[in-house]
């Protein structure tokens, strides 16, 4: 019988037993609470069914606690036996209780049999794990024992293969010392030959480094040169430029101051002609309107000078305040 068998006996023992303990409580709960109402008052019938649940409830922990101890190979004593049977008594008694009351000899038998069988899967059941567990100890015992020759035979093969591996070993190391031996002998002449070829290669590098660095500084005067060149012709390009600039914002000046002297000539050219005798064409008057408006003068005084009306001149004013209304005014027009 393996390991695997002996969980599965395990596992049906203890689904059986289980079944058989739930089936026995329910049936207990149902056959005592009757009893218990007809002897409870009656304000405290919903009591009835408290009695057989704490009966049985021990009856769950004395199962639940032996198979436990079982398992662990284990024993509780002598009152885990007197707590099994004495809630076993008790609920053979409190289910043949109503039969045996009413001198039912046929109900006794029958209520009793729940309880007698509960009473005898808990015994029956607790004998079985215990012979399970004695099982499964020597299960073990031998299993340990098996494992134990095995890893003997297992220490005994190591050790004869670590001694072959050592002679091999030892054999092989005096072959790899005359091997040694004989690679070092031609590893000397190999490191002389080896010496003189870097020597030969270190002198070539010399050279070609003295060589490179000849180049290198030649290369350095030579881009110094082009860059003081460089620098020459940029600063040169930048002065010449600068000049011209100087020369361009010189003449934007010279043609600005001319271009307000000939505004201002003409202003007053155009204010001092006097009041107007009748209306101005709309153009010139425009034109004096604008003068007056840069002069400074009231909107009255433009008034005269254009012949146009106050109303006339105020909106022109304002055209020159805000150019905006101007453009919409023209945009309105053309529209």
């Amino acid at each position: 019988m393996n390991s695997v068998q002996t969980r599965s006996a395990e596992r049906a023992l203890s689904g059986g037993t289980w079944l058989i303990v739930c089936g026995a409580m329910l049936y207990s709960i149902l056959t005592v609470t009757p009893l218990m109402s007809k002897h409870t008052a009656d304000k405290w019938d919903w009591t009835a069914p408290i009695l057989p649940l704490v009966v049985d409830a021990a009856v769950v922990i004395v199962v639940k606690l032996d198979d436990v101890l079982a398992r662990l190979g284990g024993h509780g004593g002598r009152w885990p036996i007197i707590l099994r049977w004495m809630t076993g008594l008790m609920t053979l008694a409190l289910n043949t209780a109503d039969s045996a009351l009413k001198k039912d000899l046929v109900g006794v038998a029958v209520h009793s049999v729940a309880p007698l069988l509960l009473i005898v899967t808990a015994e029956t059941s607790l004998a079985y794990r215990r012979a399970i567990a004695r099982a499964v100890a020597v299960l073990d015992a031998e299993e340990k024992a098996e494992r134990e020759r095995h890893e003997q035979a297992a220490r005994e093969r190591a050790e004869q293969a670590r001694a072959e591996a050592r002679e091999e070993r030892e054999h092989a190391a005096q072959l790899a010392r005359e091997q040694r031996e004989h690679e070092a002998s031609l590893a000397r002449q190999a490191t002389e030959l080896e010496e003189r070829q870097r020597r030969e290669d270190r002198e070539a590098r010399e050279r070609a480094e003295a060589a490179e660095r000849e180049a290198r500084e030649r290369r350095e005067r030579e881009r110094e040169q082009r860059e003081q060149e460089r620098l020459r012709l940029e600063q040169q390009a930048r002065q010449r430029a600068e000049a011209e600039q100087r020369e361009r914002a010189e003449k934007a000046e010279r043609e600005r101051r001319e271009r307000e002297e000939r505004a201002a000539r003409e202003r007053a050219a155009l204010l001092d002609r006097g009041p107007a005798e009748d209306k101005l064409p709309e153009v010139e008057a425009r034109r004096i309107v604008a003068a007056a408006f840069d002069a400074n003068l009231s909107v009255r005084q433009a008034a005269e000078l254009s012949g146009w009306s106050v109303g006339w001149v105020s909106a022109r004013y304002a055209e020159h305040r805000d150019p905006s209304t101007h453009g919409a005014e023209l945009a309105i027009a053309s529209n």
